[in-house]
């Protein structure tokens, strides 16, 4: 059985504050463990702004040291970081990995030159180029970050795996639907579903903006319910501007478990969030999922999950305004959400269903075992 070295710098495994990057990194440890991996995390320092904090650093060096003298009852074939970047680069794989002399591997590497620009990034910038430079191979789940990695990577030492879900945990359905809208005492009126943590920054911006978006087309006298699943720190804040734009008008839901969230999905009849810096977004496979059409900004993960004109509508985070629009066109266009929806539940089962994803990690993790000994490619520029 091949044993992997798990590491997740930015958030360890059982975190309490869920996140899209958090969903994916157990999704991998437990799909490797279901299928013939002994994947274990093997530490749970976090890395994200250590560099900022030396009274974190002889943590860091203390467990560089155990983790490169690793007790010989668990001797990992290769190690496997997830998730690598400006705020969290890792900072004990390339070191403990050499030291054991196993492969280092990096699910999800990000390379944004944009951050050696700025003075709070710059050194978070390095110290990812430094990690991701050392791997044997990088996977990655977004094509922007598949372009950028090739600036200094060669292609054999790049893989794309589309994003995926368990398509079959996120299915439409009809009683679930019929239950919640009795519930929120909706009828007919199309329900505008927004999901989120309520964070500062851009979490609590997305959803502030489809709040200013629905109350412009409350003004305009269009009927339609918002219902916003979520909860965090500001939580009064985005309840405090719902009473101000919409009074009487929005559901909140509160915090709901991810296992549940289809039922939500169900009753909705549109997924609006403009997605602004986001990675991805798990949240746009799982409503597509259930046959929601989605709204979003195609700059960033919106553009990654969704097909604009097929599975949803995207505009660029530069014209606001658009997002507001797009939202009308299906609030008052039922039978185009309706082919939306549709194209969009298939579109997830085609092209990002998990299994086949993760089908192809673990073929890859079985094939660099078996090259361990090849020597790597140089690295082709020092972009």
């Amino acid at each position: 059985m091949q044993k992997i070295a798990y590491y997740m710098p930015f958030k360890p495994l059982g975190h309490p504050n869920p996140s899209g990057d958090l969903v994916t990194g157990t999704e991998i440890h437990d799909h490797l463990n279901q299928h013939g991996f002994d994947c274990r995390l093997i530490s749970s320092l976090r890395c994200r702004w250590l560099y900022y904090r030396p009274h974190s650093w002889p943590q860091l060096l203390r467990e560089r040291h155990r983790l490169s003298n690793i007790n010989s009852s668990f001797k990992p074939d290769l190690w496997l970081t997830y998730h690598s970047y400006y705020k969290a680069p890792d900072l004990l794989g390339p070191h403990c990995a050499r030291r054991l002399n196993i492969p280092y591997i990096i699910f999800q590497g990000i390379y944004s030159t944009k951050r050696r620009k700025k003075i709070n990034t710059i050194a978070g910038f390095y110290l990812n180029r430094w990690s991701l430079l050392r791997s044997d191979l990088i996977f990655t789940n977004k094509k922007r970050d598949e372009k950028n990695l090739l600036r200094i990577l060669p292609e054999n030492r790049i893989c794309y795996i589309a994003p995926g879900i368990h398509s079959g945990q996120f299915s439409f359905c009809e009683q679930s639907r019929k239950k919640q809208r009795k519930q929120w005492g909706v009828s007919d009126d199309p329900v505008i579903l927004t999901a989120a943590m309520f964070r500062p920054g851009v979490k609590t911006a997305g959803i502030l903006k489809v709040l200013e978006s629905c109350g412009e087309l409350a003004k305009d006298g269009i009927r339609f319910r918002l219902v916003i699943a979520g909860d965090g720190h500001c939580k009064n804040e985005i309840e405090a501007a719902a009473k101000k734009i919409l009074p009487g008008q929005v559901i909140f839901c509160g915090k709901m478990p991810r296992e549940e969230m289809f039922r939500l999905y169900s009753a909705a009849d549109i997924f609006a969030f403009p997605g602004i810096e986001e990675s991805l977004g798990m949240v746009y496979l799982e409503a597509q999922s259930c046959g929601l059409p989605i709204i979003a900004y195609s700059n960033w993960g919106g553009g990654e999950a969704v097909v604009h004109d097929q599975t949803g509508l995207l505009s660029p985070a530069e014209l606001p305004g658009d997002f507001t629009r797009n939202i009308k066109i299906l609030i008052t266009n039922k039978p185009l959400r309706l082919r939306l929806g549709k194209q969009a539940a298939k579109h997830i089962r085609d092209n990002h269903e998990l299994q086949r994803g993760y089908g192809l990690l673990c073929e890859k993790l079985h094939e660099i075992r078996r090259n361990s000994g090849t020597a790597l490619p140089s690295v082709r520029s020092k972009n």
